[in-house]
This record gives structure tokens, sequence and C-alpha cells, in this order.
């Protein structure tokens, strides 16, 4: 199982739950969660088979930005 990691502007549990159904339709319900009280709002993902640049576009069709932590 593979593990990304990205810097995000998902602030809240507004803002987590806009995200929701974009992340779950691209890397699966469970396989995802944000860390809203870190300074760079990290999005952890544990998938296998789904690039960073899917779960990019998924946060971005939710209208939140994303870059990969390196």
């Amino acid at each position: 199982m593979e593990t990304i990691q990205l810097k995000t502007n998902i602030k809240c549990g507004g803002c987590v739950a806009s995200v929701t159904p974009f992340l779950n339709q691209s890397v699966g319900e469970g396989n995802w969660q944000v860390d809203t009280q870190n300074p760079d709002k990290v999005l952890t993902v544990k998938t296998v088979g789904v690039t960073a640049d899917t779960v990019k576009k998924a946060v971005q069709q939710a209208g939140y930005k994303a870059e990969v932590l390196s």
C-alpha cells in the first residue's frame, strides 16, 4: 500500500465535508484523512494504484488546493 501526502488549504470540518465525495470517489472511503491541526493541513492518502495527480485533481474539483509534500 502506498502513502501519498499533500499540503492543502482544507482547514476545517466544513472543508473536509466538501472534499469528502470527491476523495471517496477517487481513492475510496476510509483511505484518506486530513490533519487540520497541522499548519500544512496535510492530506494523507493510503491506497494502491492511485497517483498523486489523481488526488490533486479530486481536491481541485472540490475547490481546494493541494501540492505533494516531498
